[in-house]
């Protein structure tokens, strides 16, 4: 069964194969890559992971623009599968991309991770006291906007040809959006609308 871990430089070999899944480029979604993070290295790798992790720390403080994120990986085994990240606050950079950004790699799609780790990382907001979040994705990746669909998500506005912006009211989520797609994910049977995350590049 998946599980969501923080981030850890042990994990190194099985994130780099995550990447080389992706193929070449900074999309990830959900890991908070930037194209300045050297990851090839055990060096610059560990560098990566800590700065995740400062990221991460509630008690941090932040500068105008900034927000605070914490960042997991979806892991099953020794195999890095995905990653998701949940900002902190609202702020202009929020309003864009959304609270929260995730991605599954293509060799584990279609198994519902996305809606399943979706709905973990709200309990997570819950826990922050957020009560709703922003979820993004393009306007054109119905399978993204299925999966915030399942948790509840209603549909602010479509900015035309770009993204759909969906609020989730936390604690309103549809219960089979909490435990429909854990049989799935435990047998590896296809889901097919739950196969790509947001857009956001964390």
């Amino acid at each position: 069964m998946p599980e969501l871990v923080a981030p850890t430089a042990r994990l190194h070999v099985a994130w780099l194969e995550a990447r080389d899944d992706w193929g070449p480029g900074v999309h990830e979604d959900g890991f908070g890559l930037l194209p300045s993070d050297e990851v090839d290295s055990p060096d610059g790798f560990a560098a990566w992971v800590a700065r995740l992790a400062d990221e991460s720390d509630p008690a941090r403080a932040v500068e105008a623009g900034q927000a605070r994120c914490t960042y997991r990986w979806i892991v099953e085994g020794d195999r890095v599968l995905g990653g998701i990240a949940l900002r902190h606050e609202f702020n202009d950079f929020v309003r864009r991309a959304g609270h929260i950004g995730y991605g599954v790699r293509p060799s584990a799609r279609r198994r519902g991770l996305a809606t399943w780790a979706l709905g973990r990382m709200l309990d997570e907001a819950w826990t922050l006291g957020l009560d709703r979040v922003l979820i993004v994705c393009e306007a054109d990746n119905v399978a993204s906007a299925k999966t915030i669909e399942r948790h509840g998500g209603a549909l602010e506005d479509t900015e035309p040809g770009d993204v759909r912006r969906y609020w989730i009211k936390i604690g309103e989520a549809p219960a089979a959006a909490a435990n429909g797609s854990q049989a799935e994910i435990a047998s590896g049977r296809a889901a097919p609308s739950l196969n790509v995350g947001s857009r956001t590049k964390e």
